[in-house]
């Protein structure tokens, strides 16, 4: 299994507005919609931030429970597999891919879809408002395959690719 992480050249990869405090999230979120505003970034509103904050504070209590390792607080974001739709998100978008065998399994967990629809879009799917360790994400890729691969185009409901939540630098600090 592969990841993938999608970025804008110029801004560099793995940045997170959860990772800095929500009024620096505010003035970088303002300076992408100035900068930036052909990418897909630029289209969220100022509530963007306490919902994303919101649903990491799910995560991390979700992982918790399985007994997932969190090294740092506020994950990196990364999804299973090329997703053709997350690669148009940005004007000049780039991605970088790292094997899932590079990482502590014990410090990966994922959403079947986006984490924020997953948590708050009520369709009664089994994968809805679930986290998932690497173990039991291959249990669902097996039963409903990639996303990406029935739903790039959204047609189908929110979910376009797992998102794959990385609780740790290791590995990462050797792409920054």
């Amino acid at each position: 299994m592969d990841l993938y992480h999608y970025f804008d050249k110029r801004t560099g990869p793995f940045k997170s507005l959860t990772a800095i405090s929500p009024e620096e999230a505010r003035e970088v979120l303002e300076k992408n919609k100035l900068e930036y505003p052909g990418s897909f970034g630029a289209q969220r509103d100022d509530s963007y931030i306490t919902k994303r904050r919101n649903t990491e504070a799910i995560l991390r209590r979700e992982f918790k429970a399985k007994g997932g390792v969190m090294d740092i607080d506020s994950p990196h974001y990364m999804v299973v597999e090329f997703s053709p739709w997350l690669n148009t998100w940005f004007e000049q978008g780039d991605y970088i891919m790292i094997p899932a065998d590079k990482f502590d399994k014990s410090k990966l967990s994922f959403t079947y879809g986006d984490s924020m629809p997953t948590f708050n879009y009520k369709d009664g799917k089994e994968y809805r408002e679930k986290l998932y360790t690497y173990d039991e994400i291959l249990e669902v890729i097996g039963k409903y395959g990639l996303p990406q691969d029935w739903n790039n185009d959204g047609r189908q409901g929110p979910e376009r690719y797992i998102e794959v939540h990385v609780w740790t630098d290791d590995v990462i600090r050797d792409y920054l």
